[in-house]
């Protein structure tokens, strides 16, 4: 990764914070919560950066349709987060996984 690519990185970020700003503020709360939730899990496809900018297209339609964010997403917010993320593998599966390697390893 050269220079270029990390000014367009950040350059691209700062774009999708100014999105998520303009957000109504129930939107951003939502969005913030599910932003960090994301980061501590860890998709690891999460870095490709389709999952936080279809989230914040998905809740842009949701404002431009006049809807609440619960009405859009429903009244649990972590189950709608779990449900974006149930077929993603996560930095903690691998985790999971290289422990139980290195469990089977030790057995032997």
């Amino acid at each position: 990764m050269g220079i270029r690519d990390i000014i367009e990185g950040k350059r691209q970020w700062r774009a999708h914070v100014a999105r998520v700003k303009a957000l109504p503020p129930d939107y951003q709360i939502v969005y913030n919560e599910m932003q960090r939730y994301f980061f501590k899990v860890g998709p690891i496809d999460l870095i490709d950066g389709s999952l936080l900018s279809g989230l914040l297209d998905f809740f842009e339609e949701g404002v431009t349709s006049g809807k609440g964010v619960l009405e859009l997403i429903g009244d649990d917010v972590a189950a709608f987060a779990d449900d974006l993320i149930k077929d993603s593998r996560t930095y903690a599966d691998v985790y999971q996984e290289s422990i139980a390697k290195k469990s089977g390893e030790a057995g032997k």
